[in-house]
């Protein structure tokens, strides 16, 4: 990965951030009230078309009737279908529900499937515009911090398993990614938060002076300044980047999921319960714990891993696997969810471990007793 230049917005100047995949390319516009163009910008895409909107009942009361009719004022037919909110939803039965929606809408392969929503509504509303007609095109408009940063960018698409977490899917890439950081303002505090985990990865992963910048600015992050439409296209140029160059995860993208692996295998314990843990709480435990792990290797400077766990703690996220209520399991309960993880190859766990701040990399064949013999002593550790 490199880092990406992004200059931070002058007030009300919205960002666009191109991903680089040739006549696959699309654009993701950033900022506070782009929403507004959502009617011109669909209408483009599909003169006279139908967009399937694909979102949850929580966003629906708060967005769906604004959507719908800026939709129906730019001449385009909708129909909008929303899922339970939460992790649950993320499944077979929900998939069915929605593909089953949208044929019975006569949604054609030159139409539009809009995921409006969090990550759930855009890896859910992903895979069945993927699966749908073998392929209809897709636009991301994400309401929360997560899935503006990460997760509505770069085409992963996909359900929960009871094995793991996002097990069944495809890669299917948007045609354009609508981020308005003005609708997260509704988030709660834990869901921003949450969401901030993301922002912060990619300056562990390799961009140490946009760590500094978060650790100096974070507050602004969240009070929604200037810094949060910043923080979120600083994060999108990065992951662009990257997408643009491993598009489907088979180099330098699995960087990407630092943190992850040992996030999921929470998640995957806690039942996917987000009274107990939701998935930005997860990856910062991960990330917490993937520092504390490369120390504990003599990869990484201690002192690294306490500043990555400090300024989390201090934004208000979980570091330690006694943060999770109820539990995190044992030792070798977390270790048997990690080798259900899609980086594992032959039965070798891979990680994302560190050298530094911004010196991450990709370790394969991780010995899985030092990984169990690292989590023995988290579990134990005040």
């Amino acid at each position: 990965m490199t880092s990406p230049s992004v200059r931070p917005a002058e007030a009300g100047e919205a960002h666009t951030v191109r991903v680089a995949l040739g006549e696959r390319a699309y654009d993701i516009r950033i900022g506070r009230g782009v929403t507004a163009a959502v009617g011109p910008e669909l209408a483009t895409l599909a003169p006279g078309g139908t967009v399937a909107v694909v979102t949850d009942t929580t966003v629906e009361g708060l967005y769906g009737a604004a959507v719908r009719s800026a939709l129906e004022q730019a001449g385009l037919r909708c129909t909008l279908v929303a899922v339970p909110a939460g992790e649950g939803a993320k499944g077979w039965r929900e998939l069915e529900r929605i593909t089953e929606a949208m044929l019975a809408a006569k949604i054609e392969r030159g139409d539009l499937v809009l995921a409006l929503g969090g990550g759930v509504v855009g890896d859910l509303a992903g895979f069945a515009a993927a699966i749908l007609r073998r392929g209809v095109r897709l636009v991301q408009m994400p309401t929360t911090l997560l899935a503006q940063v990460d997760s509505s960018v770069g085409g992963k698409t996909g359900i929960n398993s009871p094995h793991g977490k996002n097990l069944v899917g495809a890669f299917h890439q948007p045609s354009l990614v609508i981020a308005d950081t003005g609708l997260l303002d509704t988030l709660s505090e834990r869901e921003f938060k949450a969401g901030y985990a993301e922002v912060v990865k990619y300056g562990l992963i390799d961009d140490e002076p946009f760590f500094n910048w978060c650790e100096a600015h974070w507050a602004g992050i969240i009070a929604g300044t200037d810094a949060r439409e910043y923080a979120v296209a600083r994060s999108c140029a990065a992951k662009a980047a990257v997408v643009a160059r491993d598009e489907t995860e088979t180099g330098d993208r699995a960087l990407l999921n630092l943190g992850h692996t040992f996030g999921h295998a929470l998640e995957r314990l806690a039942g996917y319960d987000p009274a107990r843990l939701v998935h930005g709480e997860g990856v910062a435990i991960g990330m917490a714990l993937a520092f504390r792990f490369s120390a504990s290797l003599g990869l990484c400077p201690g002192q690294d891993a306490q500043r990555v766990a400090r300024h989390l703690a201090q934004v208000g996220l979980p570091t330690r696997l006694q943060d999770v209520p109820g539990g995190a399991g044992s030792a070798d309960q977390l270790l048997d969810a990690m080798a259900q993880d899609k980086k594992v190859s032959r039965g070798a766990l891979t990680f994302i471990l560190a050298r530094g701040i911004g010196r991450s990399f990709i370790a394969k064949g991780v010995d899985p007793a030092e990984v169990r013999a690292f989590l023995a002593r988290e579990l134990t550790t005040a």
